[in-house]
């Protein structure tokens, strides 16, 4: 099937930045100058740069122009997190299953570089969900509880070294914080404070298999949980 105007317009610009002719960080010619350079009318550049700026590459700025955005790994995996946010059911389960192979790698990478200010933060967390996890019948206690989960993981990953893994690992978690706040909810889930220890523990005493083990039997029992779900409907 022959590419639409529009993704020729995407491919062309795109075409450009892989070159190294409009670099990170610069300013597009404007809008007539760059569809007359590029053989496009004005209308499909336009749905090119809106394209490409909701994906993260373009940044169009009200009365200064479009540039390119950092192309670094946080800003250009976005998108991916949106789609997360929107996955259900047994591809929900591929998710996961893609982020047990990732995070405890991530978390045994961390290990060695944590600081003393991520472990204090860290424990903040802890103390958190302790304070939460006292009463699970209300969905904003449990909102608490699985937003302090989730920045518990968000620091260890981002101590891991690589911009790019951190990134993908967050994108792909916000499809599970509606799952996360659903198991809280529905269920009285005394171990997951418990397993959150230990995977600090580990990263404390600065054991980076013990750590990637720790986080790989959590992340094994929020899949095996939500799979159970799944299937009974």
């Amino acid at each position: 099937m022959a590419a639409s105007v529009t993704d020729q317009a995407i491919n062309k610009i795109k075409d450009l930045i892989i070159s190294g002719e409009f670099s990170a960080g610069s300013k597009l010619p404007r809008e007539a100058d760059l569809a007359a350079r590029l053989g496009l009318s004005r209308n499909s550049l336009r749905e090119a740069v809106r394209a490409l700026t909701l994906i993260g590459v373009l940044d169009a700025r009200v009365g200064d122009g479009t540039y390119v955005t950092s192309l670094e790994a946080d800003v250009l995996l976005t998108g991916m997190g949106f789609v997360g946010d929107l996955l259900e059911g047994t591809t929900l389960i591929e998710v996961y299953q893609v982020r047990r192979m990732l995070e405890p790698i991530a978390t045994a990478l961390a290990a060695s570089r944590l600081t003393e200010e991520d472990f204090v933060a860290l424990q903040a967390c802890l103390r958190r969900m302790d304070d939460v996890d006292v009463d699970r019948d209300h969905a904003d206690v449990s909102q608490a509880f699985v937003e302090a989960d989730a920045e518990f993981h968000r620091i260890i990953v981002g101590a891991a070294g690589n911009a790019t893994l951190a990134s993908i690992i967050h994108s792909l978690s916000g499809g599970m914080m509606r799952a996360r706040l659903w198991r809280t909810i529905t269920e009285h889930d005394a171990v997951a404070i418990t397993r959150q220890r230990h995977i600090y523990n580990a990263l404390r005493d600065r054991d980076p298999e013990q750590a990637s083990a720790a986080d790989l039997i959590h992340l094994a029992d929020g899949e095996r949980w939500l799979a159970a779900r799944i299937t009974r409907g």
